[in-house]
Parts: C-alpha cells; sequence; structure tokens
C-alpha cells in the first residue's frame, strides 16, 4: 500500500507553512511560491491542494502584499490524517469499496480483506494520532513514535 503524490505533498506543504510561519511573532503569512521553492513542489499544484486545505478549515488565506496563508489552527492541533483527507486521499488498504460487498467475483469478500482492512485501520489511527507539530519537531526520527 502507498499514499500517493497528493497526500504526501499537502502534508510536506503543510510541514513547510507551519515551520516558517511560526518562525516570526506574530506567525506571518507563507507564499505558495515559497512553499513551491523550497520544497521543490508545482506551483499549481500546490494551489490547488491549497484549495482544498482552505475549505476544509485547515489553512486561512491572506490577500494584499505580504499574503499567502497560515494555518487554521496551532500545529499542535492539526492531525496529519486531516491534512490527507482534505484533500480527498483515502488510506485504505483494500480493493473494495465502501458500498461494495466485495471484490470477488460474485460479490464476496478476498479471505484477506479483513486483515487489509485492518492495517487501513492501523494507518488512520497512527495518522490520526500523530499531529503536524509532531512532524516539524521530528518526533518521528526513530521510527517508534512518542508524542510529547
Amino acid at each position: 500500500m502507498r499514499l500517493s503524490s497528493k497526500g504526501r505533498y499537502a502534508v510536506m506543504a503543510m510541514a513547510d507553512l507551519a515551520r516558517h510561519s511560526q518562525a516570526a511573532q506574530p506567525p506571518r503569512a507563507v507564499s505558495l511560491a515559497e512553499i513551491s521553492r523550497r520544497q521543490d513542489l508545482s506551483l499549481a499544484y500546490l494551489e490547488q491542494l491549497f484549495t482544498h486545505l482552505r475549505r476544509s478549515g485547515l489553512v486561512n488565506s491572506v490577500r494584499g502584499p505580504g499574503g499567502g496563508y497560515r494555518l487554521a489552527r496551532p500545529a499542535g492541533d492539526l492531525a496529519v490524517a486531516d491534512i490527507v483527507a482534505a484533500v480527498d486521499e483515502p488510506i485504505e488498504a483494500v480493493r473494495c469499496t465502501a458500498d461494495s460487498t466485495g471484490c470477488m467475483p460474485g460479490g464476496e469478500r478476498c479471505l484477506t480483506h479483513d486483515l487489509w482492512q485492518a492495517l487501513g485501520d492501523h494507518i488512520h489511527d497512527f495518522l490520526a494520532g500523530v499531529s503536524l507539530q509532531d512532524v516539524i519537531e521530528g518526533r518521528l526520527k526513530t521510527g517508534r513514535f512518542e508524542a510529547a
């Protein structure tokens, strides 16, 4: 199972936004051009992602000189799972859709369905327990997540 670029890039961009907006007091708006340059991401793609992030209430846009984006809430209150969900990125390990009975011919579930469903649930629970602040402070470096 792999998270596609949409979810990964949204988390990268939000982590960059959190780090660079918090560096100033009061937190400043960060332009997508800055994030694009630092993270080597397409500006047009970031604009699409931030449209979703703004509509989901995770960021606020600031117009005018010095404009850009700010986090809508403190980084410690933003879960990685919420960022991924905001850009419509499903975190699923099963082939079945939510409203189908199964992925096998005749609508049956495969023998390993429950295994993959449990894995997807663990991934979601993990990402729901990791805040953007955890990411920018490097609390995940050891491979063992320990919240502060």
